[in-house]
């Protein structure tokens, strides 16, 4: 590229020289002093940057030093030496669990077509679920009522999991935790859409069951919680869209068609794109909790899989649940990257 004073420099015809514009000065001195504004803005807003601290401790030692770890994953498990002292062994765990052909990779396949199925479920059945009921929330007309109703759809999800899955243990079981007919198994049963050998063995010792039983019990934990995002761009709407709505002759639902649902698009898209980066990213915990023996077939996923094999033979299968942790980490990032380049190809909307 060719530059030329003329594009820098303005001409005095007086003088007959050049002088920098008065443009390029402050640009000049912006550039100039670019650190000293920064420090000086430091200086003046450091109660924010102290503030700032706390969240950078959080995701330096819970997000990066645990990084250091990932050299498991190539290397031989030693429970005395450090990971950087252990033998590399190269792709081995890796070649193991995708063609091993042993019993060990079948059950990581098992889990990793788990793992997509819930999570697929999910996206289908609990993502549009938070935008109709913000859709509702907005409909409400009385402040409290519409506040009554929030608040009861959000407690869910300020349960712990271990209370949560032991109400939904005890809606589908009786007395025993393992044997029993819950109200819930009572009530399929006599509606006939269940068995009552079924029903009175319990739905979460069926395999057939446990994926209803855990996307149901998901979108009652979350739903309302998701749902505060979109209501939030709901209310930022300009009400003069509503009144030429209305002067159109629009309805409730023309007007939910035409003017809120285009006007939280870009909200619906960023939010689709982080739940898409996390569709592979079910915490064992839940399941933990779900889960047996007897339903290891539809509800065991990779993180379930990675925390037997790092619990088993004294630490010594750390190495492959590091693999298949890791394996399940760069499919969920790739899977951020296509669809926050196909958000942004299709609707100029995207995370970044």
């Amino acid at each position: 590229m060719n530059a030329r004073a003329a594009d820098f420099l303005t001409f005095d015809k007086d003088k007959k020289v050049y002088r920098i514009s008065p443009e390029q000065a402050v640009r000049d001195d912006v550039e100039k002093h670019y650190w000293i504004h920064v420090g000086r803005t430091i200086v003046k807003d450091w109660r924010l940057y102290v503030m700032l601290i706390p969240m950078l401790l959080v995701f330096l030692f819970w997000r990066y030093f645990p990084m250091y770890e990932l050299l498991g994953c190539f290397k031989v498990p030693d429970v005395v030496r450090p990971v950087s002292q252990q033998y590399f062994s190269g792709f081995s765990y890796f070649n193991r669990l995708l063609v091993g052909g042993d019993q060990l990779s079948t059950d990581f396949w098992r889990a990793m077509r788990n793992t997509f199925i819930l999570s697929f479920y999910g996206l289908c059945f609990g993502f549009p679920i938070p935008i109709i009921l913000a859709l509702f929330f907005n409909e409400i007309r009385s402040n409290i009522a519409r506040s009554v109703y929030q608040v009861l759809t959000y407690l869910p999800k300020f349960m712990s999991t271990v209370v949560m899955t032991s109400l939904v243990t005890m809606l589908v079981k009786q007395g025993s935790l393992t044997t029993g007919m819950g109200i819930v198994s009572g009530l399929l049963e006599n509606i006939g859409v269940v068995s009552h050998e079924v029903a009175n063995a319990g739905l979460l010792n069926n395999p057939a069951f446990f994926r209803s039983i855990y996307q149901i019990s998901g979108i009652w934990e979350s739903a309302g919680y998701d749902s505060i995002v979109f209501f939030a761009a709901i209310i930022a709407i300009s009400p003069t869209s509503y009144e030429a709505a209305q002067i159109d002759g629009a309805g409730k639902m023309a007007q939910m068609r035409y003017v809120v649902l285009p006007s939280i698009l870009s909200t619906i898209v960023i939010m689709l794109i982080t739940r898409i980066g996390s569709l592979l990213n079910i915490g064992y915990e839940k399941v933990l909790l779900l889960y047996n023996t007897n339903t290891y077939v539809t509800a065991d996923v990779v993180s379930t899989f990675a925390n037997r094999q790092g619990m088993a033979s004294g630490g010594a299968g750390t190495g492959v649940a590091s693999a298949a942790e890791m394996m399940n980490n760069v499919i969920g990032m790739l899977l951020v990257i296509g669809a926050n380049t196909i958000a942004r190809k299709a609707s100029n909307t995207s995370l970044y």
